[in-house]
């Protein structure tokens, strides 16, 4: 049997009925950019956040890049987890701050809220948590530190679409970005991101930066850049946002199952007393993790480690960052994504799971 780690055909083709219509309307009207599906898309996903606004984009990456751009962050000092996609760390860089790293909790992979304040400098401009693979990180203390020291927060919910902190969608504090890479729990058909908000000068501010800058055509207010979401990737969206509750609920029910059937087997995801997990990726941990994803690939059951290599260990950072974080480094080598979405089959779990019990009871 082949299992693979998310099948985004399948899903596409459950869909593909509704979505057809809409992607017709838009070749009718061609209104390939800008097109008044964007804002409908955005008033539909603001609604689902809890949040005032939304501005789409072409990507997460983006959505991070400008939301410290408008809130007017370009030099100082950011932080961040040293376990996150490069993207986190590298906007931080680019636009003209850098980095300062805090070690992750070993049960929820997210920033250890106990280690954050002793990061904080007076060269200190804010915070990016990131909710690491469906789970919220701890915001009530990271708001009250940030508070306490006048920090900006931006939640890096790039894998945490639908995701609840003590009964609230992330963001859980002003201002969260978003990704809808096609494999993300709400996926688009390329890149596009977002961010949400419910600070109306970010969002103006954004608006302008992902249309070279401008506020009406050919008056180009700030130096920008060209991020907009196109028409097509909003109508797909809105439709697939229908689904994104049941499609969560879909993957919790299959995190249930696995929970079940590897207790005792291999260490498996925590979710937090605070957290209701979307499980955009399921982790399990073991000291022989690179044998185990070498057994199941020999049995078309195809896994991804999320990260092998932590941000700080990166060549792109060698020179910059010194410091070691111990548990981050203690996870990248024993962490293994196993397949999870919402159209796995029940036959599939138990094929993974019978792979997975034969691999450790050999070892």
């Amino acid at each position: 049997m082949k299992v693979n780690f998310v099948d985004v055909q399948r899903q596409t083709q459950n869909l593909k009925k509704d979505l057809m219509p809409k992607i017709e309307a838009v070749l009718d009207k061609s209104d390939f950019i800008q097109g008044q599906a964007i804002a409908e898309f955005e008033e539909a996903f603001a609604k689902f956040c809890n949040k005032k606004y939304c501005v789409a984009l072409n990507s997460g990456t983006d959505a991070l890049e400008f939301s410290l751009l408008a809130y007017g962050i370009t030099e100082g000092e950011v932080i961040t987890a040293p376990n996150s996609y490069f993207s986190t760390a590298m906007v931080i860089t680019k636009v003209g701050a850098k980095p300062v790293f805090v070690d992750v909790d070993e049960e929820s992979f997210n920033l250890d809220v106990e280690k954050l304040e002793a990061a904080i400098t007076d060269k200190t401009k804010a915070i990016i948590p990131v909710h690491l693979a469906g789970q919220p990180a701890d915001m009530d203390p990271i708001l009250e530190l940030a508070k306490k020291h006048n920090l900006i927060v931006i939640e890096d919910a790039c894998q945490a679409h639908g995701a609840e902190y003590k009964g609230k969608k992330t963001p859980i504090g002003e201002t969260g970005c978003f990704s809808f890479f096609p494999g993300k729990n709400l996926g688009s058909f390329g890149d596009s991101g977002a961010i949400v908000t419910d600070n109306e000068e970010v969002m103006k501010q954004a608006h302008m930066l992902r249309n070279d800058g401008c506020k009406e055509k050919y008056q180009h207010h700030v130096i920008g850049f060209k991020s907009r979401m196109d028409t097509v990737q909003a109508v797909i969206l809105t439709e697939k946002l229908k689904h994104l509750a049941n499609w969560i609920e879909q993957r919790r029910e299959c995190a249930k199952k696995y929970d079940a059937l590897l207790q005792g087997v291999i260490t498996l995801p925590k979710e937090m007393s605070y957290a209701k997990h979307a499980y955009h990726l399921y982790v399990v941990r073991t000291e022989k993790r690179d044998e185990l994803q070498n057994y199941l690939a020999e049995k078309g059951i195809a896994t991804v480690i999320h990260y092998p290599i932590p941000i700080h260990k990166q060549k792109a950072y060698e020179e910059r960052n010194t410091e070691s974080y111990p548990i981050t480094e203690k996870l990248s080598k024993t962490i293994l994504s196993i397949p999870i979405f919402p159209e796995i089959t029940e036959e599939e779990i138990k094929y993974v799971v019978e792979n997975i019990k034969a691999f450790m009871e050999k070892n």
